[in-house]
């Protein structure tokens, strides 16, 4: 039978390189968003200070007057149907004013 042989040492691990900046998917005159997120092919981005509320679904992006809503997060009912949060709770979309 062989001896073992010792293992060798782990190279040391390299320093990560930082992220790219993500491309801005909105609309550009409405700055950074305050919030924004996704899931499956939703995005969408929330814009504070211009009260806009983004949505891309399906390639297709549309922009909504979210009003006294401060919008921080999303989720998907089981009709496919869009439901906001803010800080007094959910939010219907189809309550939210297209614009432009």
């Amino acid at each position: 039978m062989e001896p073992m042989k010792p293992m060798e040492p782990m190279k040391p691990m390299e320093p990560m390189k930082p992220m790219a900046k993500a491309e801005a998917w909105w609309p550009k005159d409405l700055g950074q968003p305050s919030t924004s997120g996704g899931q499956d092919d939703l995005r969408y981005a929330f814009f504070r200070e211009k009260r806009r509320l983004v949505i891309e679904q399906g390639g297709r992006t549309k922009t909504y007057d979210s009003g006294a809503h401060e919008i921080g997060g999303v989720s998907q009912d089981g009709d496919g149907g869009l439901r906001f949060t803010d800080r007094d709770g959910e939010v219907d979309l189809s309550t939210l004013k297209p614009v432009g």
